[in-house]
C-alpha cells in the first residue's frame, strides 16, 4: 500500500483538522555524536510542534476524536486523566477551537494535603476554559468509572455528551499515528534515507497506530513503543487489538497479531509518572546539544530507551533512526523544584 492509498482509506473516517501537519523531521547531528561517536544518525519527528496549546501527540488524536464528537452532534465533552495530563490539556484546547464545552475529571491519585497548585497543564486547562473537577481516583479503571458517572450527571441535565471511552477513543486515535508513519516515510525519502527503526513513547493508541501504519505500508524496519507505564493487561494483545479495530474503521485489510507489536518495558523504573536517571540524562543531553526540550518522564524515558539500544550496538554508523517526539513539555513546569535539583548545572 502507498502512503496516498493509506490516506485515502483513512479519509473515510470523520476528522476535524486541528493540528499543524506535517510536523518537521529534523536531523540531530550534535545529539547523535553525543550519544555515540560511531552510532547512527538520529532524526526527530517534531510532534511537539502540532499546535493546540503547546503541541503534542494528542493534537493528532483529537482530529479524529473531535471529528467523531461533532459527527455524533455532541455539545459537551467529558474527559479525564491525571492532574497534569497532556491529553486533557490538548483535548480542552481542541474543544475551545471548535466551540464544544468540556468538563475535565482529573485524578489526583492521592489524598489531598492542600489545594492543588494551578501550574503546568492544569493552569493551561483553566486558561482555555475547561470546567475542572479534581478527584482522588488514580488513572485506570477507577477513574474511568468516575468519568462515566460524571458524564451521566451531565446527560441528566440534557447535555449530549462525548466521553472518554477506551473502546471508542483508542482505535480512532490510532488512525492518526498510522498517518504519522506515512509522513515519516515521505519525509525520509525526500531527505534521501530509509530509517532502520522508529521509536516512540506509548503504551496505547499512539503505539498501536504506528504499528498499524508500518504494517499497512509494508515497512521493512521495526517500530518500537517504549512503555511509559505498566497496564494490568497484556499490552501486545491490547495494542494489536486496537490497531485492528482502527483498521476496520478505515476499511483496511491489514491485521496485526501480538507478535507484530515491539513493546519495550525496560524504562519503566522507578514507576509510572516518575522520572528516571536515564531519562533526565537523555532530556538534558538533547536540550544541551540541539536546543530541543522533551518532558521529563514519558518522552525522556523513551529517548533513554533509544540511547540504550544505540549504546548496546543495535545500529551502525551509516544508518538512520527516527524518534517521535510526542510533546508534553508543559508538565515540566509543575516539577520545577525537583528538576532544578536533579539536572546538573554547567559551570564554565
Amino acid at each position: 500500500m502507498t502512503t496516498d492509498e493509506l490516506r485515502s482509506r483513512i479519509a473515510r473516517v470523520p476528522r476535524s483538522r486541528l493540528a499543524h501537519l506535517p510536523t518537521p523531521l529534523e536531523l540531530l547531528p550534535r545529539f547523535s555524536k553525543a550519544v555515540c561517536d560511531n552510532g547512527p544518525r538520529i532524526w526527530i519527528k517534531r510532534d511537539d510542534c502540532t499546535g493546540l496549546l503547546m503541541g503534542g501527540n494528542k493534537a493528532r488524536h483529537n482530529e479524529f476524536l473531535i471529528g467523531d464528537a461533532l459527527a455524533k452532534e455532541a455539545n459537551m465533552v467529558v474527559w479525564g486523566a491525571g492532574v497534569q495530563s497532556n491529553n486533557c490539556r490538548q483535548t480542552a484546547a481542541a474543544c475551545a477551537k471548535v466551540g464544544l464545552d468540556i468538563h475535565l475529571v482529573l485524578g489526583r491519585g492521592r489524598p489531598a494535603n492542600g489545594p492543588d497548585v494551578v501550574q503546568g497543564n492544569l493552569l493551561l486547562d483553566q486558561i482555555v476554559g475547561a470546567s475542572i473537577e479534581i478527584v482522588e481516583e488514580s488513572v485506570g479503571p477507577g477513574l474511568d468509572r468516575k468519568i462515566a458517572e460524571v458524564a451521566e450527571r451531565f446527560r441528566s441535565k440534557g447535555c449530549t455528551v462525548y466521553l472518554w471511552d477506551r473502546k471508542v477513543v483508542l482505535p480512532l486515535a490510532a488512525l492518526s499515528y498510522a498517518l504519522c508513519v506515512a509522513e515519516i516515510v515521505e519525509q525520509s525519502a525526500v531527505s534521501g534515507f530509509e530509517p532502520v527503526g522508529i521509536y516512540v513513547s506509548s503504551a496505547g493508541s499512539t503505539g498501536a497506530g504506528v504499528a498499524l501504519g508500518a504494517k499497512a505500508l509494508g515497512l521493512r524496519y521495526p517500530v518500537k513503543s517504549i512503555a511509559p507505564m505498566n497496564w494490568p493487561w497484556d499490552s501486545h494483545e491490547e495494542l494489536s487489538a486496537t490497531a485492528n479495530q482502527a483498521a476496520e474503521l478505515a476499511g483496511l485489510e491489514t491485521r496485526l497479531v501480538p507478535a507484530d507489536i515491539l513493546f519495550d518495558e525496560s524504562q519503566l523504573s522507578p514507576g509510572y509518572g516518575a522520572p528516571s536517571d536515564a531519562g533526565i540524562e537523555a532530556m538534558t543531553m538533547l536540550a544541551r546539544t540541539e536546543g530541543i526540550l522533551v518532558e521529563h518522564v514519558y518522552t525522556a524515558k523513551a529517548l533513554a530507551g533509544l540511547i540504550a539500544n544505540i549504546r548496546a550496538g543495535e545500529f551502525r554508523a551509516y544508518q538512520d533512526v527516527v524518534f517521535i517526539h510526542t510533546g508534553g513539555t508543559p508538565a515540566i513546569f509543575a516539577e520545577a523544584e525537583m528538576l532544578s535539583k536533579r539536572i546538573p548545572r554547567r559551570v564554565l
